[in-house]
């Protein structure tokens, strides 16, 4: 299929299909016309991407264990992928550090607008 088909079947964009090229996380074959030919496959890469995205992974982590995504409605990603859940692990570490910092932003705000208020 075509760029266009993986857009349509996808709903993401061609400057994000292109990107996710660019990262390592499609290879698409090129035609001898420099038209990308993506695979079935591709479709299931892309949904998987985009929810390791939404989870919060970084592309560059992302491209570690893509090829254990495997299934079509969700991304199952199997315990045997060898880095897959220390990279879960570290990125679920991240987000509670950052909800952390967050809400003690949001503690001295509350402090501060309460002072302002009086």
């Amino acid at each position: 299929m075509r760029i266009g088909d993986l857009v349509q079947a996808t709903g993401v964009n061609r400057r994000l299909l292109r990107y996710y090229e660019e990262q390592g996380l499609l290879h698409p074959v090129r035609l001898a016309n420099g038209y990308r030919e993506y695979a079935e496959s591709d479709v299931v890469a892309v949904r998987a991407i985009r929810t390791l995205l939404a989870a919060g992974l970084p592309t560059a982590v992302i491209a570690t264990f893509l090829h254990c995504v495997h299934d079509q409605d969700e991304p199952v990603v199997p315990r045997a992928c060898p880095t897959v859940l220390s990279h879960l692990r570290q990125e679920r570490a991240r987000i509670t550090e950052t909800i952390s910092r967050l809400e003690t932003s949001q503690r001295e705000l509350d402090v501060l607008l309460e002072a302002a208020l009086r």
